[in-house]
């Protein structure tokens, strides 16, 4: 089996602190410095599952700061540098309580919601008479909680989040226009290279001068839905499955068999050959939608490589 890197134990100069989120592990420098490392963990219905996989952690870094390259004239983000295909180095951010989803299709979890006969979405109408995978005339926002400790996150409305003073009335605004605006910049540049932006899910925090701001990943097969444009539309015309790249695959494998993160459910062993499987996927997607051949990153000493890049770009700062 490939080498992976399933979670980390550095220990930078300055560092205060450490958070293992479900697939990323985040070390404080300071007081104003986040080192994130992307790890190989794989994540789904908030379940981290027990095997790695190959250069994920590297994929979902690299998209994640491609595409906060290519949206920071639109909105600020926290990122100050990536000294490793698997790390990420930014401002320290107090991180809203909510995770602003959006969705343009009616996909994944709103169509699972939909089948069950429900027609409002965190408190947002969807239309009758819709088929999984149609779109919906404008994307709609669907926000969930911030879960802690890797539980699940929970959906939730915008009137629910003021009301409990999750975020001031004045900041959400800011939130929903940002994630209109992203998601808008994220369906063109996805046109651009054959595939459908289907929805997506953006997290923001505010800086210590109380600046708005983009954090953690964007647009990465963990945090989107994508289809292939070519055949969309006849794919629903024929009531067929739709062609995707996005984690929705691993999670259609898992409930197959017989797995949606309830209580008594247990995770179906994933064979090397199927891992295999995962990662590539994963590869594909970064090909499709950066538009370049990825380069697999040397692994055969990751941990000293990460750490020895990481300690060399913090004495730049």
């Amino acid at each position: 089996m490939s080498y992976t890197i399933t979670t980390t134990d550095f220990n930078f100069p300055n560092q205060k602190n450490i958070y293992r989120g479900k697939v990323r592990e985040v070390y404080t420098i300071k007081d104003d410095i986040l080192v994130m490392v992307a790890t190989d963990r794989l994540s789904a219905f908030d379940v981290v599952m027990p095997k790695g996989i190959p250069y994920k952690g590297q994929i979902l870094n690299q998209i994640a700061t491609k595409f906060m390259q290519m949206t920071e004239d639109i909105v600020p983000n926290w990122l100050i540098g990536t000294p490793d295909p698997n790390v990420a180095v930014g401002h320290a951010c107090e991180p809203f309580k909510v995770e602003m989803v959006i969705r343009g299709y009616l996909s994944g979890h709103a169509a699972r919601e939909y089948a069950l006969g429900k027609r409002f979405l965190c408190g947002v109408p969807m239309p009758e008479r819709m088929k999984e995978n149609d779109k919906f005339p404008q994307p709609i926002i669907t926000p969930t909680t911030k879960a802690p400790n890797g539980s699940h996150d929970e959906d939730i409305s915008r009137e629910d989040i003021l009301k409990n003073n999750l975020v001031t009335e004045e900041d959400y605004v800011v939130l929903e226009n940002y994630t209109r605006a992203l998601f808008q910049r994220g369906t063109e540049i996805a046109a651009q290279r054959g595939l459908i932006l289907v929805d997506t899910k953006y997290e923001f925090g505010k800086t210590k001068d109380g600046k708005i701001v983009l954090i953690d990943e964007i647009h990465t097969p963990d945090s989107s839905r994508y289809f292939y444009a070519d055949g969309y539309q006849e794919r629903q015309d024929n009531d067929e499955s739709q062609k995707q790249l996005s984690k929705e695959f691993v999670r259609q494998w898992l409930i197959a068999n017989g797995f949606q993160g309830k209580v008594g459910q247990s995770i179906p062993d994933m064979t090397e050959e199927y891992i295999q499987t995962v990662s590539e996927r994963y590869i594909e997607l970064y090909e499709q939608i950066i538009g370049e051949k990825f380069v697999k990153a040397d692994i055969t000493n990751i941990d000293k490589r990460i750490e020895d890049n990481v300690n060399t770009f913090l004495k730049t700062l």
